[in-house]
């Protein structure tokens, strides 16, 4: 019956809850592919380094502080395991040794809620880039506890990105919402089931799981026919921002 339930869910509900990393990832790969051939870009906190194969047209280098295990402090949600691979440059994202303008592009996808101090990410990102330079950026606006006991902020509003960014001297070239209300909405009920065998040692009954196909459908529909929701609630946002240097602090 529960599988039954599953194919109902992919056949008629479609992806809504499931868009999230979709369409981030295909938001990062046109972005990057707008940044001219040969420049040097700093893919900073650069994880398991997920675009780095996008960026064949570009100089890359890798950074992070590279003491994520995977297993974390075991709260939360964990990836379990974890392969940074070949790291260029291991340390604090906000004190990278590198000179001041080093780099023509910085791409950093999925951090800031990492880092203790953000905003001062975006001012090393700033002494780091030249004049003209290209930060390609992303991050939750809500986002659950992962990676703990590395995640110090649930998310970012676009608040936040525009009083930052042009404090530090950058020109917002695009932001746009990841999702809307109802996308976020059906990307949490889909982890009901998990969460209850986790947190309730309890799995959904045959109605329960009725009743979330069923919500699902409904927010599908709304998502649909959304007007603006995403004003309130969304999964993150997409930032492509300049360095201006002649407006640097």
């Amino acid at each position: 019956m529960k599988t039954m339930i599953k194919r109902l869910l992919k056949n008629f509900v479609g992806d809504v809850g499931l868009t999230n990393e979709i369409n981030r990832s295909k938001w990062v790969r046109q972005t990057l592919k707008k940044i001219p051939e040969g420049l040097r870009i700093l893919d900073a906190g650069a994880g398991t380094q997920q675009f780095r194969q996008f960026c064949s047209h570009l100089i890359y280098v890798s950074q992070d502080f590279g003491e994520y295990d995977g297993q974390g402090n075991k709260a939360g949600l964990q990836t379990g395991e974890f392969d940074y691979g070949h790291i260029d440059i291991i340390s604090d994202i906000t004190s990278v040794p590198e000179p001041e303008e080093s780099f023509d592009a910085i791409m950093c996808t999925e951090v800031l809620e990492h880092i203790p101090s953000p905003e001062l990410a975006i001012k090393e990102f700033a002494r780091l880039l030249k004049d003209g330079g290209h930060l390609v950026l992303t991050a939750p606006f809500c986002s659950l506890t992962h990676f703990a006991p590395y995640h110090y902020v649930t998310g970012f509003s676009r608040y936040f990105y525009e009083h930052h960014l042009e404090k530090y001297g950058f020109h917002i070239i695009e932001i746009g919402e990841n999702g809307n209300f109802f996308d976020y909405l059906a990307q949490e009920l889909r982890r009901l089931d998990m969460m209850a065998t986790k947190y309730a040692d309890s799995r959904l009954s045959y109605l329960e799981m009725g009743l979330v196909f069923f919500l699902l459908l409904t927010l599908r529909r709304l998502s649909e026919k959304d007007t603006g929701s995403k004003e309130l609630l969304c999964y993150g946002f997409h930032i492509h921002a300049e360095r201006v240097r002649t407006n640097s602090v």
